[in-house]
């Protein structure tokens, strides 16, 4: 036996590591940040506050609400928060007057919603919630309003800020990783975009699609106002979004595992796709929940202007334009502004609120602690 071999640790010795090393369980980044989130107390009531949010704006038809715009001027008009309601003289039709009813009480719903609805009549019949909010100038429940309201207010957001991602992160990734020419040329075509004020290039678009003859022809083509408002919004905010990006790419180029995929034949884009841009998930995260808040409220500042959703939908910008239109110094009728800044507020409260809790548990220098 050499010495070598006499220096060696006995088998033995070798089981007892394999056994210390089986016993050790590594944690990844998502598992560590969800562990340190989930002790962000803040975070977590904002994070339910949120899911809550959203599942009750996606089943708003299955709740007992009244119909979000039946009116009634003679009896209702500006009531304030009350337990009076108005049952739904649903149940118990059939056929062609149960199918007109619908389209009366909720505007010729969706399939989705139109099943939500028959499901909503089957367990609480015509029983509807009372107006615990107030009714507006129309005598139309309030309550009702602001959760249809949330599914516009919300997909806007969502929807608003998925293009910006796609578009953001895309357009900063390819530049970061480009560099050169190219990175130059890009970035400054974000620089000229910055320095135009996007509010009236906004205002200017939707005020020239709003033309009847070109709403007419983006009608006979399947293209509603609300889808043009997703795009219009979600192109103006991802100039930020690929800054951030093209930053993140460009620490991350050089590292080892590119130069890795370089030599097992991997083209640019895979590199870029693949490789790069989940590592920056976590910065691009963040972001987003700072960026829905942002695109929520210039919905709703858009919808006060009475060039955002167009009735008979209902948003809660649309809300708050409505309720400002019929308050006065004689008749102040509070509830109308309350409830929809209310919601507002909570919903941007709770993004904020929940993009700082992220951004801390993301933080990679902040893991295991």
């Amino acid at each position: 036996m050499t010495d070598f071999e006499k220096a060696l640790p006995p088998l033995e010795k070798y089981a007892e590591m394999l056994q210390e090393s089986e016993a050790i369980h590594g944690i990844s980044l998502w598992q560590d940040a969800w562990r340190r989130l989930r002790r962000d107390r803040i975070s977590m009531i904002a994070l339910s506050f949120l899911i809550i949010l959203g599942v009750l704006a996606l089943f708003t038809p299955l709740l007992p609400l009244q119909s979000p715009k039946s009116q009634d001027l003679r009896n209702r008009q500006f009531l304030s928060p009350t337990l009076s309601s108005v049952p739904l003289q649903i149940k118990g039709l059939d056929g062609e007057k149960y199918d007109q009813q619908v389209s009366k009480l909720w505007h010729n719903p969706g399939f989705f919603d139109r099943m939500q609805i028959s499901t909503r009549v089957l367990i609480f019949g015509d029983f509807s919630i009372p107006s615990l909010c107030g009714t507006d100038h129309l005598g139309r429940d309030l309550l009702s309003r602001l959760f249809w309201g949330a599914r516009i207010s919300l997909i806007v957001g969502l929807v608003a800020t998925m293009v910006s991602l796609v578009i953001g992160v895309s357009y900063g990734a390819i530049a970061g990783f480009a560099g050169g020419i190219v990175d130059d040329v890009m970035m400054r075509i974000v620089d000229i975009l910055y320095s135009v004020p996007f509010i009236f290039v906004v205002l200017y678009l939707i005020s020239v699609l709003s033309e009847d003859e070109i709403q007419t022809w983006l009608e006979n083509h399947g293209i509603h106002r609300i889808i043009i408002l997703y795009i219009v919004i979600g192109a103006i905010y991802w100039l930020t979004m690929s800054r951030v990006v093209r930053g993140q790419i460009i620490s991350l180029k050089n590292e080892q595992y590119v130069d890795a995929a370089r030599t097992i034949g991997a083209g640019g884009m895979r590199i870029v796709f693949v490789h790069l841009v989940p590592n920056v998930l976590s910065i691009v995260i963040v972001y987003l929940t700072l960026t829905i808040p942002s695109v929520m409220l210039f919905e709703a500042f858009l919808s006060f202007l009475g060039l955002g959703v167009e009735p008979p939908s209902v948003s809660w910008g649309m809300l708050a334009n409505e309720s400002i239109k019929v308050i006065t110094p004689l008749e102040i009728h509070w509830w109308l502004v309350f409830y929809p800044a209310l919601a507002i507020a909570l919903t941007l409260y709770s993004l904020n609120f929940l993009g700082d809790g992220l951004r801390d548990a993301l933080d990679p220098r902040m893991k295991n602690k």
